[in-house]
């Protein structure tokens, strides 16, 4: 890991993150979550919104992994996030689950209440997003230095709707979305079609993120250099280390 930000070498392009290192998604879907936990009466599936969450949050990550691999769906993804936790609620589990599958019409009921969840999720997750502290004065200050090159997962149709609600589109020379390459990060995919649209080799380019498994993992794989922003008191996976480590968006603009 390099300290000695006078020697580093000089970048031709710059590679960032979007969700939760530019845009604050984590607080956008916090609420979003505890919205639809009171419109949706969840209240009479689980004990608690805390018990919704932490049923939803593991199953969330588990099938963004399989997303990732191809192994489901986008639209299984999207609906499946809201019935597993559903059919598993502590209210609706009382007579254990499998009555519960076997039953058609409350199974069909509770896919309905999964698929609207899926919808209004997406929506609110866009009217809940904002930018993170330091990010708009970090984006217009690369973008005055480098070609700037948005490298992202997500749904086409959420994360172009937050780059124009960001007010920042126009500071991005190009943008890579998972959905429209069909491979999401850590994927080394994503990162050579950043390469070839800037028109620059890995040893020109730097990554900025903050999540190792996908932003500096995916760097790492394609030979890049990288830039982590670790917030989290997550360890540093052993044996590995990033080209650059900080713990806030300020500290990026020391580097470059």
């Amino acid at each position: 890991m390099q300290t000695n930000y006078e020697d580093m070498k000089q970048y031709k392009a710059i590679f960032i993150d979007w969700d939760d290192t530019i845009g604050d998604f984590v607080g956008a879907a916090k609420r979003a979550l505890q919205e639809m936990y009171d419109k949706y009466k969840l209240s009479d599936y689980f004990a608690s919104h805390e018990e919704f969450v932490s049923l939803y949050k593991p199953h969330n990550i588990e099938l963004w992994d399989k997303y990732g691999k191809d192994l489901v769906t986008k639209e299984f993804l999207r609906v499946d996030r809201f019935l597993y936790p559903l059919l598993h609620g502590s209210k609706i589990n009382v007579q254990g689950s499998s009555s519960v599958v076997q039953d058609s019409s409350i199974l069909l009921d509770l896919r309905a209440l999964a698929e609207q969840m899926s919808e209004d999720f997406l929506h609110l997750t866009t009217k809940y997003f904002s930018l993170l502290p330091g990010a708009e004065e970090l984006v217009r200050y690369l973008a005055k230095k480098y070609p700037l090159t948005v490298v992202t997962n997500g749904f086409i149709e959420v994360q172009y709707e937050k780059f124009d609600k960001s007010g920042l589109r126009d500071c991005f020379s190009h943008i890579v979305l998972s959905e429209e390459v069909g491979c999401q990060k850590p994927n080394p995919r994503l990162y050579e079609e950043a390469l070839r649209m800037n028109g620059v080799s890995a040893e020109e380019a730097v990554m900025i993120g903050d999540s190792w498994n996908s932003d500096i993992q995916g760097a790492i794989n394609a030979g890049i250099d990288q830039i982590w922003i670790r917030r989290s008191k997550d360890p540093l996976p052993e044996g590995q280390s990033a080209t650059y480590l900080v713990q806030s968006l300020s500290e990026v603009m020391e580097i470059l």
